[in-house]
């Protein structure tokens, strides 16, 4: 990945419930993969987890994701999600990822997400902060 912002890691294994009648991780989970690793990475990297924006009104959520699938994931097959900003807009940001299979260390999917940064009593979009762009520029 080319981003200009730190790039993250976190570590999962396939889960029996992950799987789908091809015997393959269903599409769908490499989102919550993604999605799991931010929340993760947001406490462990960042110091601003997704409590903190709760606490003080806000909240992401995806506006747009872009998935290329190369490889299957299998049962019990170990993985990294690596993780990083890509770019901050006037209400969000974009993620890009990639999920790598531990064992032969070749990519099983990559791609982005849109983030919207929102008011979780409006639910609507609202302008990312100086302090949040600070405290994700690392």
């Amino acid at each position: 990945m080319n981003i200009p912002y730190s790039i993250f890691e976190t570590d999962f294994k396939v889960r029996p419930d992950d799987i789908d009648m091809f015997q393959h991780v269903h599409n769908s989970k490499y989102f919550d993969y993604v999605l799991a690793a931010r929340y993760d990475q947001m406490e462990r990297f960042y110091g601003m987890p997704m409590e903190e924006f709760m606490s003080q009104g806000y909240g992401w959520v995806v506006r747009t994701a872009y998935v290329d699938y190369k490889r299957a994931l299998t049962m019990s097959d170990e993985f990294t999600v690596r993780t990083g900003i890509e770019s901050f807009a006037d209400k969000g940001c974009r993620v890009q990822f990639e999920i790598i299979n531990k064992k032969t260390k070749k990519v099983c999917c990559d791609g982005w997400f849109d983030y919207t940064l929102i008011d979780t009593k409006t639910g609507r979009g609202v302008k990312v902060s100086e302090e949040m762009v600070a405290r994700y520029t690392i």
